[in-house]
């Protein structure tokens, strides 16, 4: 792959130890500050490895432990184009972990007497399709609602602008009873903007301004999409199916930026989370209700809590909740553990959220074994690295080992496996994804992407197993429904 000049000898800087990684300015730490000396270099060492692994053009990263940051870094670039470094106060779109914001708000006007999140939208808005009105605040927040999106299937709005897509959502059929599925939904937080506005008495935007960002002391922080003009920005990148760098370019209409609009650093996103721990923000009832993941109407375990996905650990140990946005940025809090982890990025794709539990174990050791296998992960690039792929089973095994660490996650070793195929490191790529199909066999999609690593690797005989697998476990699969049809007909 044919990177700008200025990138690579950004990303050959951050592997060397050159400049052109700013430290973000941290307090000073207390008694465990030699422990945490050493988990902040091994973190160090392993962003490093993963902007390359990743090809991250350039990132900020926060640890917060005991409401004191413990390790922060600027790495990399902002701007390709013009070689602008990332430092303390570059500012990256952190998309969908706006979502989180909007939890915070809700909760501050419950707080008020103004809201329930039991109570239907329909007492506080008017003129909502019947099938609407009954959908519960909390239903909002966590996507259970069942109402039909103002995007469409490819992430677009639906025709006419943002007026004619909220008019056109309102003709749709509900997808299913309030309470029933997940489903993730940017109707519900146009909504959420709307009570926001209606019971604040201020439009939402100025709302989360006045009562967070001010509050906080969140100066460089603001709402907004590429279309503006927002002083020291990171500029957003993806890599196309080409290979090719290219700049993304996203629009947040107002009326959705409770879901998806907000820029902020690593600096004033960390101060934001210390503010919530010391109950600036909240009281800690509303804290406790907030980050309360929620159930479904028949009482299975749902995804999402108030605004913030949560994830959800055996026997509930060492949960966290979660801030997640345009594969981008990250942020995770571990309530228990006292301790979050921030990781801000201008890459579209670069998922720091499967990186965040291996660095919240790096300071918290019972963490390691909770999480989805990251470092097992990073040590077997390592491994791999020197030996090669012949022994991958093997590889993972002497890691598990020596480093007393769980399997890693079928996400990780599928977004290994597509970095592989995207380099044209075809063989590779079919043991890593061969790993994952051994490791989870019954994961439809292990097997889908196996399948398509075989096709890549013209061997249509094991491209058809795989996929025939694929649709044994997930017979709704319509991707390996479509390439399963086209090889059989050669």
């Amino acid at each position: 792959m044919n990177f700008p000049r200025t990138l690579c000898f950004l990303l050959a800087s951050l592997a060397m130890g050159l400049p052109g990684a700013s430290v973000l300015a941290a307090p000073p730490v207390k008694a465990d500050a030699k422990a945490d000396s050493a988990a902040s270099k091994a973190v160090l060492a392993f962003m490093r490895a993963e902007m390359q692994e990743r090809r991250i053009p350039g990132l900020q990263i926060a640890v917060i432990r005991h409401q004191k940051v413990v390790f922060s870094r600027a790495l990399g670039v902002a701007n390709i184009q013009h070689g602008v470094p990332v430092d303390d106060r570059t500012v990256f779109s952190i998309n969908s972990g706006t979502k989180s914001f909007t939890g915070v708000a809700i909760m501050q006007l419950l707080e008020q007497g103004k809201l329930a999140l039991d109570a239907p939208v329909s007492r506080y808005l008017d003129g909502l399709p019947a099938a609407w009105q009954g959908v519960t605040i909390a239903q909002l927040l966590n996507h259970t609602s069942g109402l039909p999106d103002v995007l469409d299937a490819e992430g677009d709005l639906l025709p006419g602008g943002m007026d004619g897509a909220w008019k056109s959502a309102q003709t749709l059929p509900v997808q299913f009873a309030p309470g029933q599925r997940f489903s993730y939904n940017q109707t519900n937080y146009v909504l959420l903007g709307k009570i926001i506005d209606r019971l604040s008495g201020e439009p939402f935007l100025a709302f989360i301004r006045h009562r967070q960002f001010d509050v906080v002391g969140m100066p460089d922080s603001s709402f907004g999409d590429s279309a503006d003009v927002i002083r020291n920005k990171a500029n957003s990148y993806r890599f196309g199916r080409d290979g090719q760098l290219r700049n993304v370019v996203e629009e947040f209409p107002a009326a959705m930026r409770t879901g998806a609009g907000i820029n902020t650093s690593a600096t004033e996103l960390g101060k934001w989370i210390v503010a919530l721990q010391q109950g600036r923000l909240l009281q800690p009832a509303s804290m406790a209700a907030m980050w309360t993941p929620s159930s479904f109407a028949d009482g299975r375990p749902a995804p999402w809590a108030m605004g913030w996905p949560a994830i959800r650990r055996g026997a509930q140990a060492h949960r966290a909740l979660a801030g997640i946005g345009g594969g981008r940025s990250a942020f995770y809090i571990y309530p228990d553990d006292d301790l979050a982890v921030i990781i801000l990025t201008n890459l579209a794709g670069a998922q720091p959220e499967q990186l965040i539990d291996t660095v919240a174990g790096l300071y918290a050791p019972a963490l390691r074994a909770t999480g989805g296998g990251g470092l097992a992960l990073y040590r077997l690039r390592e491994q791999t690295g020197r030996g090669g792929f012949d022994d991958i089973d093997g590889q993972l095994r002497q890691v598990i080992r020596q480093y007393a660490v769980p399997n890693p996650s079928e996400a990780s070793l599928n977004g290994w496996g597509y970095r592989l195929l995207s380099r044209k490191q075809v063989k590779p790529a079919i043991a890593v994804l061969g790993l994952a199909a051994r490791l989870y066999p019954d994961s439809a999609n292990a097997h889908d992407s196996l399948a398509e690593a075989y096709q890549a690797a013209e061997d249509p005989a094991l491209a058809i197993r795989h996929y025939r697998r694929s649709l044994e476990l997930d017979p709704d699969n319509r991707n390996a429904l479509a390439h399963l049809s086209a090889l059989e007909k050669k």
